[in-house]
């Protein structure tokens, strides 16, 4: 049997029907850029997320990129985050001009450990960005105490928990969180796209310019802006699977019981715990096991596609080579990218691909031990 990580064509032809038609609705109008479905769209994810408003640009690291801007942050600034996830959250920070200060993490949640958040405080830090890693809800609250304490900030980068829960309302937790829309999301478009959501007036109508090159009037242009639409098109499919997110969710909700409950017992396998406050979106399922590298292969010749997120932390990458972090300083976030392995996780994976995944990891084990 083979197992895809992620199968984008099971979704399309689920929904094959609605989304020809919200595709066609947009070449029938040849509104591409900014059309009618851009604003729809808005309004529903705004709502989707208990926000006042929305504003879709081409990324979700546009999407952190911009909040950031719109919210002044800039050149000498200093922003907390995260080292065990994609670099997209730390990057966001330097290229609007500030320097990322990476904070380990919690060894159940996988997400930026708030104990550890104080130390890290200078008189240069103007934000925090806590990453939802895989769909799993940082542990907000005791970083809202510490944001108003020292009067900091807070962006939730929420681009792989569409729809996760914190103590039962649907993230973001506080006034601004960005997400991507990458085709393999919870809520993925056919390209690239991304947004912001937010309930300050001042900070859409900030981003409302930064994405459109300074400009909300034709050929006037009050600020300095970026590039970075949601496309109409995108914005119109968006708009159509969004109906579809919260079954989206509790699918991968049940296919992670189900992946729980098979690998119960398995000794060298770990796998997510949801946290107490957490109604986890599980866009990634991901395990520590011993011997991954090994496992991997192994999944793969028995036809098992697997991802691992992410081999090397950002404070380790070449390009954060500057900020002279080296290994050791954040022992968590280190563990977690030698051992993490993620599985095939997607709304439609069906159960008996789950036994088999299970089943060809027992196998591995039971192999090794003999």
């Amino acid at each position: 049997m083979k197992v895809a990580f992620v199968n984008l064509k099971r979704q399309y032809k689920t929904y094959k029907k609605e989304i020809d038609h919200a595709i066609q609705e947009v070449l029938d109008t040849a509104g591409f850029v900014m059309g009618p479905k851009n604003e729809e769209f808005e309004k529903a994810f705004a709502k989707f997320c208990n926000k006042k408003y929305c504003v879709g640009v081409n990324s979700g690291t546009d999407a952190l990129f911009l909040a950031l801007k719109a919210y002044g942050i800039g050149d000498g600034d200093e922003v907390i985050t995260a080292p065990n996830s994609y670099t997209a959250s730390a990057m966001a920070a330097t290229n609007a001009g500030a320097k990322p200060i990476f904070t380990d993490v919690d060894s159940r949640s996988y997400n930026i450990d708030p104990t550890k958040i104080e130390a890290k405080i200078t008189k240069k830090t103007k934000a925090i960005i806590p990453v939802h890693l895989y769909g799993q809800p940082a542990d907000m609250d005791p970083i809202v105490t510490i944001a108003k304490k020292h009067n900091l900030i807070i962006i939730e980068d929420c681009c792989q928990a569409h729809g996760a829960k914190y103590k039962g309302k649907v993230l973001p937790h506080t006034d601004s969180g960005a997400f991507s829309f990458y085709p393999g999301k919870n809520l993925g478009a056919f390209g690239d796209g991304g947004a912001v959501v937010t309930s300050s007036k001042q900070i859409k109508t900030a981003l409302e310019y930064l994405r459109n090159d300074g400009s909300i009037e034709k050929y006037v242009h009050k600020t300095i802006g970026y590039k970075s639409r949601l496309d109409t098109l995108q914005a119109s499919i968006l708009l159509t699977k969004l109906k579809h997110l919260k079954e989206f969710v509790e699918k991968r909700r049940r296919a992670a019981q189900k992946y729980n409950k098979l690998l119960k017992g398995v000794a060298q396998i770990k796998t997510p715990v949801e946290m107490d406050y957490a109604h986890n979106a599980y866009h990634i399922y991901a395990v520590l096991a011993e011997r991954r590298d090994a496992l991997k292969k192994y999944l793969r010749i028995n036809g098992i596609s697997t991802v691992i997120h992410y081999p090397t932390p950002i404070h380790l990458q070449e390009a954060y080579k500057d900020l002279v972090y080296k290994k050791g300083d954040f022992p968590i976030s280190e563990e977690l990218a030698a051992k993490t392995i993620s599985l095939p996780m997607f709304p439609e994976i069906k159960g008996t691909e789950i036994e088999y995944v299970c089943e060809t990891i027992r196998n591995f084990y039971s192999h090794q031990q003999r």
